[in-house]
C-alpha cells in the first residue's frame, strides 16, 4: 500500500486566537506523529490551492466570493459564534480543500491500495453549502467527493465521517444526490444538533446517533451493524473520510470513550470494504480532535493502518 500525505505550511497561518480549540497546535501534533520513523516510506505532497471551480461544485458561488472577501488584513473577524478568521485563514482553507482535491486525484491514478491522509486545517464537515459554522469554512472532504464525481467520472462515491460531532455540512450537500452515500457515527445530542438516524436524505445517508459517554462496544456496533454494511452495498467508486479523533476519552468538547485502538479497528474495517469493492483507495481528511496528545497518537493509528504497517 502507497500512502500519500498532504500538507500545506499555510495550516499553520489560521490564526483563531487564544484559548480557540481549533488551533495550530492540532496540526503540529499530528504532523510531528506522522514525522516518525514508521512513516518514512509514506509520500508527502505540499498542497495547492483548490480553485473556485472546485469549491463552487458544493459551495454557492456568493458565498465562496463573501468569505474570501471576509478574510482581514490584521486581527480576527468571526463569521458566526465560534467560527474565526485571520490574515492567514483564506489561503489555509483553500489549501485545505486544495489537498483533498489533490488526494483524490493521487489515489485514483496510483494502483490498486494507494490511499491518502490530509493533515491540513481548518476542519470542514460542518460547511454547509451556503454558510460556514463550526469551525469550518470549505467543506473540504464534500470538495473532493465532488471533484472525483466531476473530474474523474466515478457513478458513486462514499463519505463516512467517525467525528464525534455530526458532519451537517456534508449531509446537506448531497443529501438530495443518490450518487454520493454519506455516513456518520456521532454523539447525540451535540452540536450542531443534526443527525438523527431518521434522517435518510434519498436513501443515501446512513446516521448512527450514539449516546453520552458511549464506549467501544457501542461504537463498533454502529460501524460493523449499520454502517459498513450500508457502504458496502452502495459499492463506491472511492471512499473518503472525514477524520475526526474528538470522539477519544481525553478529548474536552464531547464524551465518547474511545481510544486509538477504536480509530484503528475502524480504519482497517474501512481498509478491507476499499478493498472489496474500490481496489482499495481511500482519502481521509483531518476534521476535529482537541486534545493534543490524543490527536497525534489517534492520527498515527488511523494512518499506520492506511499505509499498510498498522
Amino acid at each position: 500500500m502507497a500512502l500519500h500525505i498532504f500538507h500545506h505550511p499555510s495550516s499553520l497561518e489560521h490564526d483563531t486566537g487564544r484559548g480557540h480549540p481549533e488551533r495550530p497546535d492540532r496540526v503540529r501534533a499530528v504532523i510531528e506523529a506522522l514525522r516518525s520513523a514508521e512513516f518514512a516510506a509514506a509520500r508527502w505532497h505540499e498542497a495547492p490551492r483548490a480553485e473556485v471551480a472546485h469549491l463552487t461544485r458544493v459551495h454557492r458561488p456568493d458565498y465562496v466570493e463573501a468569505l474570501l472577501a471576509a478574510v482581514p488584513r490584521e486581527g480576527r473577524v468571526m463569521i458566526d459564534g465560534d467560527t474565526v478568521m485571520s490574515s492567514g485563514s483564506g489561503e489555509a482553507a483553500l489549501t485545505a480543500a486544495g489537498a483533498v482535491v489533490a488526494a483524490v486525484d493521487a489515489v485514483l491514478a496510483g494502483d490498486p491500495g494507494t490511499t491518502a491522509f490530509c493533515a491540513v486545517r481548518p476542519p470542514g464537515h460542518h460547511a454547509e453549502p451556503e454558510r460556514g459554522m463550526g469551525f469550518c469554512l470549505f467543506n473540504n472532504v464534500a470538495v473532493g467527493a465532488a471533484h472525483a464525481r466531476s473530474r474523474h467520472g466515478l457513478a458513486r462515491v462514499a463519505v463516512v465521517d467517525f467525528d464525534v460531532h455530526h458532519g451537517n455540512g456534508t449531509q446537506a450537500a448531497f443529501e438530495h444526490d443518490s450518487s454520493v452515500f454519506f455516513a456518520s457515527s456521532h454523539e447525540y445530542p451535540l452540536y450542531p444538533g443534526t443527525g438523527h438516524a431518521r434522517e435518510r436524505g434519498v436513501g443515501n445517508i446512513v446516521n448512527v446517533p450514539l449516546a453520552p459517554s458511549s464506549g467501544s462496544s457501542q461504537f463498533r456496533a454502529a460501524w460493523r451493524d449499520a454502517i459498513l454494511p450500508a457502504l458496502v452495498a452502495f459499492e463506491p467508486g472511492l471512499i473518503l473520510v472525514s477524520a475526526g479523533f474528538d470522539a477519544h476519552a481525553r478529548d474536552p468538547l464531547a464524551t465518547l470513550q474511545l481510544g486509538e485502538d477504536d480509530f484503528a479497528w475502524l480504519t482497517a474495517e474501512l481498509v478491507a470494504v476499499a478493498d472489496r469493492v474500490c481496489a482499495g483507495r481511500i482519502v481521509s481528511t483531518l476534521e476535529g480532535g482537541y486534545d493534543l496528545a490524543a490527536l497525534g497518537a489517534s492520527a498515527a493509528a488511523h494512518a499506520r493502518v492506511l499505509g499498510g504497517t498498522g
